[in-house]
């Protein structure tokens, strides 16, 4: 079955994003357990906790099919020692919220050499970085998302993840995301079914899809190579409407959050109905 859904506010307390989520006709969600524009903020309430977990069980959303998202600020894989010492203190923070709200997963971007150290000794970073959060934390597994590999960043290619996978302790507690958008101008040719197939095959072969806990809905602004990040609404970009009816019939992507991030906000009930149509 699929669990497709957006990445809905949480203003006003984490306890709203489920009742978004409702609105929309979300089966899943993903939120922001802070302000996605800081490094720390307030800790979260027994309240917000308590109704957070109730609105989830009233409006029936399973944790496993929530995919929080962390700060944009974090680079756990910075050659700067202040910058990491504080992205990795940010991100143990953001585990920790996670682990109070009962959630399973964290989706984060894993991180940037910003041209200053080699992509093998940015990728040891990040990894030393999860390690050392994981082992503060219990039960929330940290998710990799791929990267369209703008500037600096690492994950562009499902060999990046690999590498930081095969340096994580505990593999239990490591997955990943895959972005639409990311996949498409980081160069993978998801748009064609030839090219949809040999990609899925490349990343069961170097990732595996065992994983896999998340997708990420997007079109593109920008073609496929580009190593762009621009988010476009659903068949309005370069991906257009295949790809994402392979994606919603595909049992590889069943029982996981398929997460709409689409720019329109107000086109996400739609686009929700949308995919749920394709499905044969």
């Amino acid at each position: 079955m699929k669990y497709v859904g957006a990445h809905v506010s949480a203003s006003g307390g984490v306890e709203n994003a489920p009742i978004n989520a409702s609105k929309i006709g979300a089966k899943a969600f993903a939120l922001f357990t802070k302000n996605q524009r800081q490094w720390f903020t307030n800790p979260l309430t027994d309240e917000n906790i308590l109704q957070f977990k109730g609105n989830c069980k009233k409006l029936g959303y399973q944790l496993e099919h929530i995919l929080p998202h962390d700060s944009y600020l974090i680079n756990l894989g910075s050659p700067d020692k202040d910058a990491l010492d504080k992205s990795r203190k940010s991100f143990l923070d953001e585990m920790m919220r996670c682990e109070l709200l009962g959630l399973k997963l964290l989706n984060f971007h894993p991180g940037a050499h910003l041209k200053e150290i080699t992509e093998e000794e940015c990728i040891k970073r990040i990894a030393e970085s999860i390690n050392i959060c994981l082992a503060k934390t219990k039960g929330v597994t940290a998710v990799i998302e791929n990267t369209a590999g703008q500037g600096s960043a690492i994950g562009y290619k499902f060999e990046h993840l690999r590498a930081i996978i095969d340096l994580i302790g505990d593999k239990t507690r490591i997955g990943v995301c895959l972005d639409t958008c990311h996949t498409f101008t980081s160069g993978y040719d998801i748009k064609s079914e030839k090219g949809y197939d040999a990609t899925m095959k490349e990343f069961e072969t170097i990732v595996g899809f065992n994983y896999l806990r998340g997708l990420h809905l997007n079109d593109s602004k920008k073609d496929i190579g580009t190593r762009v990040d621009r988010h476009e609404s659903l068949n309005q970009g370069l991906l257009g409407e295949p790809v994402f009816k392979r994606i919603m019939n595909d049992p590889r992507f069943d029982n996981m959050p398929l997460i709409l991030e689409t720019p329109d906000d107000t086109l996400w009930e739609n686009e929700i109905r949308m995919l749920y149509s394709y499905v044969r």
